[in-house]
């Protein structure tokens, strides 16, 4: 009997163990992103900026064609789909109610988060994971280097800025698109729709909104520089954890989503 409950001990361990030192992993990870991004520099390691410019462009300006094409076509479709339900009743006019509050509440930022997070989280995790494999991250150490300060922080900080700006574009976008089928196929004037369109929007739909993808792209930049720091092998290694970081990111930036989409409706 004895031997029993040890063996279901052993089997117990032996499955938490891995998950003990994940989550010790990622602590230590977060704890050096966030003290290397807001508190070193105030202790004389100043944040590389010119580094941080050149990230954004990457993960910002790069992404504008394929978000720009993508919200459209989510502005047309919403309004389709809306239009298909309202035009029963007699109220087209407030497909520019629909499209417009949920592409800033939730639409805009899940969908530019998704984008990033193929584009730019998968491009983290394969560029630091290939520099684990290459030993570049142990020699920049060997420097006197801090991997963190040197190759991630202008990576969070370039997230930051840009997924709330490009949220931004894609709601204007999207909310185009809307306009676009609104005014040719549903034949709403279009000054209706801007009217409609300013006045079911409150400023606190677009804060909700920004405020998500800011938090979506702090949660994209942890996912990919963890995968690429966990990287233990060659190149096989490194497309998986690439894959694993892409995976990731999309599950907890949908995890996050509902977290704050509950917190909103309970305090606001």
């Amino acid at each position: 009997m004895p031997s029993e409950s040890k063996n279901i001990v052993e089997v117990i361990g032996s499955k938490t163990k891995p998950i003990k030192i994940s989550i010790h992993n990622i602590s230590c990870i977060i704890n050096d992103i966030f003290y290397w991004t807001f508190i070193s520099p105030f202790k004389g390691f100043p944040i590389r900026f010119k580094a941080c410019v050149n990230e954004m462009v990457k993960a910002g300006y790069n992404s504008v064609p394929i978000i720009s094409v993508i919200s459209f076509f989510i502005g047309v479709i919403l309004a389709f789909q809306a239009a298909y339900q309202l035009k029963k009743v007699g109220a087209l006019i407030y497909v520019a109610n629909l499209v417009g509050v949920s592409l800033t509440r939730e639409l805009g930022p899940i969908i530019t988060a998704i984008i990033v997070s193929g584009r730019s989280g998968s491009a983290y995790a394969a560029e630091i994971g290939s520099m684990k494999a290459a030993e570049e991250i142990d020699a920049l150490i060997s420097m006197g280097i801090n991997p963190v300060r040197f190759i991630v922080v202008p990576k969070l900080i370039a997230l930051m800025v840009m997924v709330p700006a490009l949220t931004i574009f894609s709601d204007l976008i999207g909310i185009f698109g809307g306009f676009v089928l609104s005014t040719t196929i549903l034949e709403i004037h279009p000054s209706n729709y801007f009217q409609q369109t300013i006045n079911a929007l409150l400023v606190k739909d677009i804060l909700t909104g920004l405020m998500k993808a800011w938090a979506f792209g702090v949660v994209i930049t942890i996912v990919g520089v963890y995968q690429g720091f966990m990287v233990k092998g060659g190149a096989e290694e490194v497309g998986r954890r690439t894959t694993s970081a892409v995976v990731a990111s999309i599950f907890l930036v949908i995890v996050s989503d509902l977290f704050f989409t509950a917190l909103f409706y309970y305090f606001t």
